[in-house]
């Protein structure tokens, strides 16, 4: 089985009115998956922002937020995206469509230059992370709960969206131990791995590699449905507090 490697290069954004113009997508070998193949195109930036356009990265705003601000940047010799977040949450987004059965690697890179003090994952009103990375999955809706259910509604009017039947996201935690799982506050259908603990890898580029279908299934005790979006998010708006990062490219490694 040989693999695909989509290069989702966030380090190519630029914010244009608050959206993101699209990094370009690189396919190893023949391209195979068509839901990438117009991806290289550079958009309007006036409709850069559009969600029916799944080729484009776009800063997502939520509701009643102060938006994070998400710029390109050169950084010790690399294209990042550098992120400030001053009591704000928001987050940069790209629609993808990746199948259960070609779900495979995932790896990116951060650099964080102090954690948030007050932040703990596990506790509703302090729920902030310096660096997140973001994963929305498919998946059969008639089983959310009734809580889950208006969750979900209450999102689609407020963004336009439904709630996505599960979010996994790979964080930084001040106290808890990398592996460890923590599920949200406000609904099961989030949960989050904690990938890096405490401050003693402060300052420097850390590198990550993960499966994530095992990661999925660690997560939510059941197998994962469809790949539709990854998202990167520092937010501090909990904490009313101040947070930079750096974010670097994801690899995204699809069986074929």
């Amino acid at each position: 089985m040989r693999h695909v490697i989509l290069v989702l290069s966030i380090a190519c954004l630029a914010l244009l009115g608050g959206c993101a113009t699209p990094p370009p997508v690189e396919v190893a070998g023949t391209s195979a998956n068509p839901v990438f193949d117009n991806a290289w195109s550079q958009p309007n930036p006036a409709v850069a922002s559009n969600a029916a356009q799944p080729q484009l990265w776009r800063h997502f705003r939520l509701p009643n937020k102060a938006a994070t601000d998400y710029t390109y940047a050169r950084l010790d010799g690399r294209d990042v995206v550098a992120v400030t977040s001053n009591s704000s949450a928001s987050l940069l987004r790209r629609k993808v469509r990746v199948e259960p059965q070609d779900l495979d690697q995932i790896r990116f890179s951060w650099k964080v230059p102090e954690l948030i003090a007050l932040a703990d994952l596990g506790n509703r009103d302090t729920a902030d992370s310096p660096v997140r990375i973001v994963l929305a999955f498919e998946g059969d809706r008639s089983r959310f709960s009734v809580k889950n259910a208006l969750l979900s509604e209450l999102a689609h009017v407020m963004t336009g969206e439904p709630m996505p039947y599960a979010t996994l996201m790979y964080v930084w935690c001040n106290t808890r131990a990398p592996g460890t799982v923590i599920p949200s506050s406000r609904t099961d259908r989030i949960r989050k791995i904690v990938v890096e603990s405490g401050a003693g890898n402060l300052n420097q580029w850390l590198n990550y590699e993960r499966n994530i279908r095992a990661d999925f299934e660690k997560a939510f005790g059941e197998p994962p449905g469809a790949l539709v979006a990854i998202g990167i998010m520092t937010d501090t708006d909990n904490t009313r507090s101040n947070a930079r990062a750096w974010y670097g490219r994801i690899d995204l490694a699809q069986k074929r």
